[in-house]
C-alpha cells in the first residue's frame, strides 16, 4: 500500500494539522508521501520532511498553486493519483474543497471526516451530527478519505524523509484568484488552540463577548461562539465553533451562555476537560460537561476573571 497525504499549509508554513493527517495514514500502513503545493515552499517541504513516518515529500513549486485553488490542485493530485492506493486530507476547507474533485476525476466515492481507522480499507466516520458513528467499507481502488484532525494524535517530529520536485503539466483555465479578507489576531488559532472559551445566545450582544476577552488573555485561550450567536450577528461566522463551523478538541473547553444543541455539542464533545456556564440548569451542555456553573454569566465572568 502507498499513501499520499496533501499537505495543508497557511502564510508559508506548515499547518498543525498534516501531522495529525499522518498519524491517520500510519494507522493504514504502507509508504507514506506528502504532497507539498504551492509557491515557494522550500520551508513547507522541510517541515513536513521531519514528520515521523513520512518517506518522501513530494514538491509541486509553482505559480499555479499559489492560492491553493482547488481546479490545479486537483488536476495535480489525478495525476499523481495512478501511484496510490490512499489520498488523504486534513477534514478542512482545503481539504473538502480539493477532494470530493479528485474522487469526481477518478469516479471513485469519498469517505469523509473519519474518526479512527479499522482496517485498510474501512473506517468509522460521524452521522447525524455526531450522534451515530458510521463503519464505512470501500473496494474502490482508490481510497480517497479526509480526516478529523482532532481525532487523532499527531505524530512527532524527527523524521528525515527525502525531498523531490514533482513534474506535472497542470494549467488552471477555469477559475482565478480575486482576492481575500484575514481576520487578524493575536489570540491563538481556534482550530489548534489548547483553550478555548465561547460564548452563545446567551451572552445578548456582541458588545458583551468583552466579557470573554479578559478570561481569554489571562488563559491564553482562543474565542469561539455558537452558532445561534453568529446569527444574530453578534461576532463573525470564522469563530463557529461546531457541525457547521470549527472542530475543535481543545484540554479545556468553557462554554458560557452555551444551551448545546447537537450542532455545537458536534464540534467540542471530544475536548478533554469541559465547563459550562449557563443559566438554565437543564441546558443539555450539561450533560456533556465536566464542571457545570448554574448562574447569571454577567456576574460569574467578572469574579471568574479577577480569581484568574
Amino acid at each position: 500500500m502507498s499513501i499520499l497525504i496533501l499537505a495543508e499549509q497557511h502564510d508559508g508554513e506548515l499547518a498543525a494539522g498534516t501531522a495529525h493527517v499522518v498519524a491517520a495514514a500510519r494507522a493504514i500502513g504502507g509508504d507514506i508521501d506528502v504532497l507539498v503545493a504551492g509557491e515557494g515552499v522550500d520551508a513547507v517541504a522541510q517541515a513536513a520532511a521531519g514528520l515521523d513516518g513520512v518517506r518522501r515529500v513530494r514538491v509541486a513549486d509553482d505559480a499555479v498553486y499559489a492560492h491553493q485553488l482547488a481546479e490545479p490542485l486537483a488536476a495535480l493530485l489525478v495525476a499523481l493519483a495512478d501511484d496510490y492506493t490512499h489520498v488523504l486530507a486534513a477534514s478542512s476547507t482545503t481539504g473538502k474543497n480539493v477532494l470530493p474533485r479528485l474522487a469526481a476525476l477518478r469516479d471513485v466515492a469519498q469517505i469523509s471526516d473519519i474518526l479512527e481507522v479499522v482496517s485498510d480499507d474501512t473506517f468509522k466516520r460521524p452521522i447525524y451530527a455526531g450522534n451515530a458513528i458510521a463503519t464505512v467499507q470501500s473496494s474502490d481502488p482508490l481510497k480517497v478519505i479526509t480526516v478529523r484532525t482532532t481525532a487523532f494524535d499527531a505524530v512527532a517530529d524527527g523524521g528525515s524523509a527525502a525531498i523531490e520536485p514533482v513534474a506535472a503539466d497542470v494549467s488552471n483555465a477555469s477559475s482565478r484568484f480575486i482576492g481575500e479578507e484575514l481576520a487578524q489576531s493575536d489570540r491563538p488559532e481556534l482550530g489548534s488552540a489548547k483553550i478555548v472559551i465561547s460564548g452563545g445566545r446567551g451572552m445578548g450582544s456582541g458588545d458583551n463577548f468583552k466579557l470573554l476577552e479578559g478570561i481569554a488573555d489571562k488563559l491564553g485561550a482562543a474565542i469561539g461562539a455558537s452558532r445561534a450567536a453568529v446569527d444574530a450577528g453578534f461576532v463573525p461566522n470564522d469563530m463557529q465553533v461546531g457541525q457547521t463551523g470549527k472542530i475543535v478538541a481543545p484540554e479545556l473547553y468553557i462554554a458560557v451562555g452555551i444551551s448545546g444543541a447537537i450542532q455545537h455539542l458536534a464540534g467540542m464533545k471530544d475536548s478533554k476537560v469541559i465547563v459550562a456556564i449557563n443559566k438554565d440548569e437543564d441546558a443539555p451542555i450539561f450533560q456533556v460537561a465536566d464542571y457545570g456553573l448554574v448562574g447569571d454569566l454577567f456576574e460569574i465572568l467578572p469574579a471568574l476573571e479577577q480569581k484568574l
